[in-house]
């Protein structure tokens, strides 16, 4: 299934009105439905990214993340998420970066990068951001990107973080301890034929933002593989 069935956003808008165990038991079949047209289009989804990419993820089904929330330490004890996502990881310890797909009434979108970069690693991106901030800029300015992409998205600390000028000129970048980026669709491109290969397309231009991070975090300062 290459969009998102209507019934999809159907059955996530009762939901939303809906969140408790009893009505989602009396609607299991609308859920299965759901859920399954959602798996077809992540094979879809995954057939389309696969012409461009490396993954690991083996099927659209293992890409979803379950509808049941973790209510332990929330305040929020809604039993179910009210939307369906999942994530594509890329091949081999060579090629970093992540992508994710998010279906939610009135909230689809897509989002890649890194979340939540290991301490090692976000020293390493600050380092040669600090060395060098030309060649992510390029790829941060680039028009089609930009279009797409808006700006670096993730927290910020106030100022350069320790050990980091904070007049630095790349102070702006460093500053960060999450770097991604999320782009928005509509619900009528999502239900448009062909919906999975746009999102493949947009998902395409993340690539030159993961080549760079890529050769960043399998590479020393001295610019040597690290083993």
């Amino acid at each position: 299934m290459s969009s998102i069935d209507p019934s999809v956003f159907k059955f996530l808008n009762n939901l939303r009105k809906n969140n408790n165990r009893d009505w989602f038991g009396e609607n299991k079949d609308k859920y299965i439905s759901a859920h399954e047209a959602v798996i077809s289009f992540a094979d879809d989804l995954l057939a389309e990214m696969k012409k461009h990419d490396d993954l690991e993820t083996i099927s659209g089904k293992k890409s979803l993340f379950r509808i049941y929330r973790d209510v332990r330490f929330s305040k929020d004890k809604s039993p179910y998420k009210t939307h369906f996502s999942g994530s594509f990881k890329r091949g081999t310890k060579w090629l970093r970066g992540g992508y994710y797909f998010h279906i939610e009434p009135g909230n689809v979108f897509i989002g890649g990068g890194f979340f939540s970069p290991s301490k090692e690693d976000l020293q390493r991106i600050r380092e040669e951001i600090a060395e060098d901030d030309e060649p992510i800029r390029q790829i941060l300015n680039d028009k089609g990107f930009k279009r797409h992409f808006g700006g670096l998205q993730g927290e910020q600390l106030k100022t350069a973080p320790k050990g980091f000028d904070k007049e630095h000129p790349a102070a702006d970048l460093i500053r960060y301890k999450q770097f991604y980026f999320i782009s928005q669709f509509s619900e009528a491109e999502a239900n448009s034929k062909g919906f999975a290969k746009l999102m493949s397309e947009r998902f395409a231009l993340l690539r030159p933002y993961f080549n760079y991070m890529s050769e960043v975090l399998t590479t020393d300062a001295n610019g040597l593989p690290i083993v």
